[in-house]
């Protein structure tokens, strides 16, 4: 019986023990992969914000360092668009016109035409409302700031940042993977990366690049 007892105790440990390993292996792979499904969503967002962002500098010159001003200009602001109607054809040409003399014959039409802000850069379902909002963050919101940097070389350039951190981005995974958050952050701390995903930078000019690219 007591031979029994220790066999079933060596079998259990031993199954114990491959359990381990098999977790030690597996879990960063199924935290990786979840990771990255919740990067890709704020990605896309943060996408969005850049879009927003490079219209609201197109109209005012500098970029917004708010959510409503941000989203108001997109919901209720227009922004201008070149309207094309007729193109110069080959018998057009032909006949000694450009672009511009088709255009004084009334042959072609260009013109400045302003439309919604929402329907150009998005469409006019886009949820606008929930730009700021972190996905799958429980409300959090984007960190949004903007600011005028001078170069160098004297010329002033205006900038702006969004930004998210990874306790918000990967709020749904802490109850599984804590550990495996805290050792990303630090990574990325030891390798001077912002722990999380932003877009563009207050710092230095970066043409609005994002961080992920």
């Amino acid at each position: 019986m007591k031979r029994i007892i220790i066999q079933i105790l060596l079998i259990a440990a031993a199954a114990y023990i491959g359990y381990k390993i098999w977790d030690s292996i597996q879990t960063p792979i199924t935290f990786d992969k979840e990771r990255k499904a919740r990067y890709d969503e704020v990605v896309e967002r943060l996408k969005d914000i850049r879009d927003a962002q490079v219209a609201f500098e197109d109209v005012h010159g500098y970029y917004s360092g708010d959510w409503d001003s941000l989203i108001n200009f997109v919901k209720y602001d227009s922004i201008p668009k070149i309207r094309k109607i007729g193109m110069l054809t080959d018998s057009m040409m032909e006949a000694g016109l450009n672009e511009k003399t088709a255009m004084l014959k009334g042959l072609i039409i260009r013109d400045t035409i302003r439309v919604n802000v929402l329907n150009e850069v998005f469409d006019e379902n886009y949820p606008i409302d929930d730009l700021k909002y972190i996905p799958n963050s429980g409300g959090e919101v984007f960190w949004l700031r903007q600011t005028i940097i001078t170069t160098g070389s004297g010329i002033k350039v205006p900038v702006f940042e969004a930004r998210a951190h990874n306790n918000f981005i990967l709020a749904e995974l802490k109850e599984d993977y804590e550990q495996e958050i805290i050792n990303l952050n630090e990574r990325n701390r030891k390798n001077g990366r912002y722990p999380g995903l932003r877009v563009g930078s207050i710092e230095e000019p970066t043409n609005n690049a994002g961080n992920w690219e």
